[in-house]
């Protein structure tokens, strides 16, 4: 302190918790090299607190009294510091401080939510598990009782069973999958932390073939369609950069932040690192050959900054759907098309047109090939698709078997 004197604390470590790793698909990321090749990843999260004693000593004593003060001081810190030992012995769980403990399961729930250790894709994640949890808990006359504190041990597996019924019915695609998967992660960290006895999720599962696109997929003659299409009210900058995903794979969330510093015009190829798995994957930077289609569609730098100038000016995620939604009826496809359809149509339409999985899956940023396996199924089934629209063949084989 300014005075000449040091603030005593006590410093708490209350152990650990490891969350596994898992990518997009919810699969466990394993390392790639080194001594653990091969063994799964975990998120390590060490648990501190600090208490402030308000206690100060002098940190270079100069006379009698201070030097008595110091000692005094520091017997009376050491005391507390036996006291505060004491405490966390007596708890019955031996390892966090009785004030700490939470017993609202629910209150857990939302520091998962809110914590800004997470990502804000995981923090979303978070936030559609627990509306869709505290939704089912409303809404049912047994637990609805504990629709704003759910005691820890309150939660069964009778309960759970009836919360992935209620996904199942209220959610569609890899909703129910995604919003189960989130809720266990909050229930297995409970159950780490010894807040919970057991895990109530224990055998209770959401079976979803990840193979399965539940996406639409745009053929390249209706990319090409919407491409040529214009109508009253139209906004270009939509249009623009959604042909431009179409053609690149590129999600919403990194090409409305692209810049021209991601393009490399002599080179021909864009980088750009994705937003969805930036710091957590080693497969997070991309780099996109281009052609002068695509050069096209980026166009030139407009201002004297062009590594800070984004090459589309798009509007928030929402209104730019909307407009996507719009401009789809419009042109005359039925299909349910979102943002996300682009990356989808992208895959599809390049493996059916003979391109390798290794290189769509890098195209893409996949962390593995698996990730790029399901769009197979979608070219498998086309090409039946294709088969069965020739029809029959109206050949008559019978004389032949006689």
């Amino acid at each position: 302190m300014s005075d000449g004197r040091a603030s005593l604390a006590l410093d708490f470590y209350l152990g650990r918790t490891e969350a596994p790793v898992y990518d997009d698909d919810g699969n466990p990321v394993l390392y790639t090299k080194g001594a653990m090749k091969g063994k799964p990843k975990y998120t390590v999260r060490h648990q501190r607190r600090r208490e402030a004693l308000n206690l100060y000593i002098w940190v270079v004593p100069r006379t009698a009294q201070e030097r008595q003060q110091n000692k005094n001081t520091l017997q009376l810190a050491e005391k507390i510091r036996f006291e505060r030992e004491q405490e966390m012995l007596e708890d019955r769980k031996g390892y966090r401080l009785k004030k700490e403990k939470e017993s609202n399961f629910l209150r857990y729930f939302e520091q998962h939510r809110d914590n800004e250790a997470f990502t804000i894709s995981v923090r979303k994640s978070y936030k559609y598990s627990y509306i869709r949890f505290t939704e089912y808990l409303a809404g049912n006359p047994i637990y609805s009782k504990y629709a704003t504190i759910l005691p820890m041990d309150a939660i069964t597996p009778d309960m759970v069973m009836g919360f992935t019924n209620y996904l199942r019915k209220k959610c569609t695609g890899e909703g129910p999958r995604k919003n189960y998967h989130w809720f266990k992660k909050v229930v297995a960290d409970a159950v780490e932390e010894e807040l919970m006895r057991k895990n109530p999720c224990k055998g209770i599962r959401i079976v979803y073939d990840t193979n399965v696109m539940l996406k639409e997929i745009l053929s390249p003659k209706e990319i090409r369609k919407l491409a040529s299409f214009r109508y009253e009210g139209e906004h270009r900058e939509v249009q623009r950069a959604f042909i431009f995903c179409c053609h690149t794979g590129m999600r919403y969330c990194d090409v409305s932040e692209l810049t021209f510093a991601n393009i490399d015009t002599d080179g021909m190829v864009m980088r750009f690192t994705q937003k969805k798995s930036a710091g957590r994957s080693a497969h997070a930077a991309v780099v996109t050959p281009l052609n002068d289609e695509l050069l096209k569609l980026i166009g030139t730098p407009k201002g004297d900054d062009p590594a800070k100038e984004k090459i589309f000016i798009l509007p928030h995620k929402g209104t730019a759907r909307k407009h996507l939604a719009r401009w789809v009826k419009l042109t005359g496809i039925t299909k349910h098309i979102t943002w996300h359809c682009a990356r989808h149509s992208f895959a599809v339409n390049l493996l059916n047109a003979g391109a390798n999985i290794k290189t769509v899956s890098a195209l893409l940023g996949h962390a593995s090939i698996k990730m790029t396996e399901k769009y197979l199924h979608v070219v498998d089934a086309l090409k039946q698709k294709a088969i069965n629209s020739l029809g029959k063949t109206n050949f008559d084989t019978e004389d032949d078997e006689d």
